[in-house]
């Protein structure tokens, strides 16, 4: 069997910047062990598979490991590819998937708008050695949703973090997002998930579902700048609308091939 493959860099504009991800367009399911073998392979952060739906389109994620329930950046990339790829004419796309309902990308000139779902954050208990494994333990405050997020004063204690990933292992939790004001964005944030095979994903879409309502309610507005201070480095414009989240951004294309199973 042969399957086209495409690679794009999604919240950026910058070749080798943003998130990268895979895009393998299918024409019906291939079996889930086969899929996570092609992500594993892909060995980034996530590779998206779709199928057409009549005019829309079934979206699933998988990182090296694990399907995962909810990924935006390899979903802004997927639609990036059937936009600039294969000739997909509208200018929204509605992708229906297994946990997270059907999300939206709008496109205007040469940006992706991604309607989530808000998934606004519950004050928690700290989990032992946490703080600890982030190598910082003057966090202002925790909370959890299906992940821990950890909020710090400053933008330079989020850059300056050396997690060990070792230890994060032994944190119950499909990650923890780190998060502080920014200097010259509403807020920054990083994101790390080794239990994942992903010791930091440079840009995640599904973290700002957390983080757009919180630091909207904080800083007391609805529209936001945000960026993830990876070493790659993204940058969202968000907007939070009732239950939902917006986010914008940009991509570029990587790569086009074929793989061969």
């Amino acid at each position: 069997m042969k399957f086209q493959i495409y690679q794009a860099d999604a919240f950026t504009d910058q070749l080798f910047g943003g998130n990268p991800a895979a895009i393998v367009p299918l024409t019906e399911w291939l079996p889930e062990p086969l899929m996570q073998k092609i992500a594993a392979e892909n060995n980034l952060a996530e590779t998206a598979f779709f199928v057409p739906q009549g005019e829309n389109f079934e979206l699933r994620w998988f990182t090296p490991e694990v399907e995962i329930d909810l990924c935006g950046h390899a979903t802004l990339a997927t639609a990036h590819i059937l936009f600039t790829e294969l000739g997909y004419t509208k200018d929204i796309i509605h992708f229906h998937t297994l946990k997270a309902g059907t999300l939206t990308v709008t496109k205007t000139d040469n940006v992706y708008t991604l309607d989530f779902p808000s998934r606004p954050l519950q004050v928690c208990d700290t989990p032992n050695g946490l703080l600890e494994a982030l190598g910082n333990i003057n966090a202002i405050e925790v909370l959890k949703l299906r992940d821990y997020v950890v909020v710090y004063q400053t933008e330079a204690e989020i850059a300056n973090l050396k997690p060990d990933f070792n230890a994060l292992l032994n944190v119950d939790a499909f990650a923890i997002t780190v998060t502080a004001k920014g200097d010259k964005s509403d807020f920054v944030s990083r994101f790390f998930a080794p239990a994942a095979g992903i010791n930091e994903d440079p840009v995640t879409g599904s973290a700002h579902c957390n983080l757009i309502p919180y630091w909207a309610e904080k800083l007391g507005k609805n529209e936001l700048h945000a960026y993830q201070i990876s070493k790659r480095r993204g940058e969202l414009w968000c907007t939070l609308k009732g239950d939902r989240v917006l986010m914008s951004g940009k991509a570029v294309t990587y790569l086009k091939g074929e793989i061969y199973i």
